[in-house]
């Protein structure tokens, strides 16, 4: 099998993996009973930043089923990863509150959509890095170093939200995990 073909394989399926657990995501703090380990990597209410922990979560769980089958075919394996993460999960919050400044309300079937687009678009950004672009120096430690620091503000924020409106939850008005 083709290298690119492989891991574009990965890329689709990967696709279809972020967009299920995503979707769990949503519901599993709910159906723990509440739990805050659960809350820490699920969304605890309706804020855009809740929402960015579908993405982000899943992401990294697919990036490490992924590693070991093809790290060794490509030469940007973190780099490539990360910025696909983070085109996703800067998708989510751009196209929100840019269709909401228009709509003036949040509408269910874009948020889907916009959440679906996202990984999406973020998958065939790693594709396409993956395969065309190299990476020079230690970037592959600043990429760990990027989703590391992204995770621990995931699980922060999530007990320690700062009041700001990414943060807020649009229907109880509250903030983080006590809402």
């Amino acid at each position: 099998m083709l290298t690119s073909k492989k891991v574009l394989i990965y890329e689709i399926i990967g696709t279809a993996f972020i967009i299920f657990l995503g979707s769990a995501f949503h519901f599993t703090y709910e159906l723990s009973g509440r739990l805050a380990v659960v809350g820490a990597f699920s969304a605890v209410n309706e804020s855009v930043w809740e929402h960015l922990k579908l993405a982000f979560w899943p992401s990294l769980i697919w990036l490490l089923i992924e590693y070991l089958p093809i790290k060794k075919l490509t030469n940007n394996f973190f780099e490539s990863k990360t910025i696909g993460t983070c085109t996703m999960i800067a998708l989510i919050p751009i196209v929100f509150y840019s269709y909401t400044s228009i709509t003036g309300e949040s509408i269910f079937t874009i948020d889907i959509a916009t959440f679906i687009v996202a990984v999406v678009v973020g998958q065939i950004v790693s594709y396409t890095l993956f395969m065309k672009k190299q990476f020079s120096g230690n970037t592959d430690k600043i990429a760990l170093a990027i989703l590391i620091v992204l995770g621990i503000a995931f699980i922060v924020f999530t007990f320690y939200p700062p009041h700001l409106p990414i943060f807020q939850d649009p229907v109880s008005g509250g903030y983080g995990i006590a809402t």
